[in-house]
């Protein structure tokens, strides 16, 4: 694999063909000014150091010498680089419902931008825990392991959306469960798990999942996102275009609300905290305050690759090529015969 840190530094590149023009420009109007002076057989007994080879050669080496410094501005990479993150905190598991009540616009822009966004922000945050992130809607799954690589936890948050869950539905328990399965050590501790979702569950009981997750250890703080009043569910056509509302079998517009009560209990059996999101984002910042009070272990992430920088070698070659530039002389040396001068 070859790639380049700064690519931006590869549009100085272009000062190369300009530097031609500018020498070829520059030869010629000497030429023109030494023509002046006399024929250019006369020019060429009278300049005998004059080696114009060696004036070209000069002028290569330098611009060959410019070539590489640019690549190496441009940080090439080549390759990778096999690491092992070790750090010391906790693992957090962040479960995310995106079920398409979580479109619903109470919050702007929606709840589930709503969520990504604040989650985005916790994981600026961290420093030394483990992140992994769970989609639940009707079904529940992994879509980031728990890792140290924060930049792959915020890529893989950018694409959750209702289309990854094609399962109707808001099954808080099976995401409760997936997330006690995904831990990576028996210990009974070190565990947190933060579920953010407007908390109309219709599917397996999360209160028996919560009694399940708190003899493993998990605590849990939940997050209720919406409005407990209740707002519509808007529809979108595949061109993003709202359509109209979501409406049961009996044409009736359904209504999304907050269900804070089964949220609470779920936080209060595992001796977490439940929080309302609010337009000032505080709420994942305060969960992660109480999280930097747990007892911290050591972790490590999985091995993972990494570009490593080869600039060096664009950077040496051109040092030597600008010292030979450098000690090269323009004019060749000419022998001078004493002998017989003074006879």
């Amino acid at each position: 694999m070859f790639r380049f840190g700064n690519q931006g530094f590869l549009w100085l590149l272009l000062l190369i063909p300009a530097l031609i023009v500018f020498f070829i420009r520059v030869r010629k109007s000497k030429q023109k000014a030494l023509l002046r002076f006399g024929s250019p057989e006369l020019l060429k007994k009278l300049m005998t150091a004059y080696h114009s080879g060696r004036q070209n050669m000069k002028i290569f080496l330098l611009i060959t010498a410019l070539f590489f410094f640019l690549v190496a501005l441009a940080r090439p990479q080549i390759g990778t680089k096999l690491e092992e993150v070790k750090r010391k905190g906790v693992d957090i598991f962040v479960a995310i419902d995106v079920s398409l009540s979580m479109k619903a616009e109470d919050i702007k822009p929606n709840r589930l931008e709503k969520a990504k966004h604040e989650v985005a922000g916790l994981i600026d945050r961290l420093q030394g825990d483990r992140i992994g992130l769970i989609a639940f809607a009707g079904e529940a799954f992994v879509q980031s392991p728990l890792t140290l690589d924060y930049g792959a936890a915020k890529m893989f948050l950018d694409i959750m959306d209702p289309s990854l869950i094609p399962v109707p539905g808001t099954a808080i328990g099976k995401a409760i469960e997936k997330a006690v399965q995904s831990y990576v050590t028996t210990e009974r501790k070190h565990k947190v798990l933060i579920l953010i979702t407007d908390g109309e569950n219709n599917s397996k009981d999360p209160l028996k999942m919560a009694e399940l997750a708190e003899k493993e250890g998990v605590v849990i703080y939940t997050v209720g996102i919406g409005s407990p009043q209740g707002v519509p569910i808007p529809l979108y056509d595949q061109s993003g275009r709202q359509i109209g509302f979501k409406k049961d079998r009996q044409g009736n517009v359904v209504m999304s609300k907050l269900d804070q009560l089964t949220l609470e209990k779920i936080a209060l059996q595992t001796g977490g905290k439940y929080y309302n999101a609010t337009p000032s984002e505080m709420e994942l910042g305060k969960i992660y305050d109480e999280i930097g009070k747990m007892e911290k272990k050591e972790l490590s992430s999985k091995i993972f690759s990494q570009y490593e920088d080869r600039f060096q070698y664009f950077l040496s070659i051109g040092l030597i090529l600008l010292l030979i530039d450098v000690f090269l002389p323009e004019r060749k040396r000419v022998k001078t015969e004493w002998k017989g001068r003074f006879e």
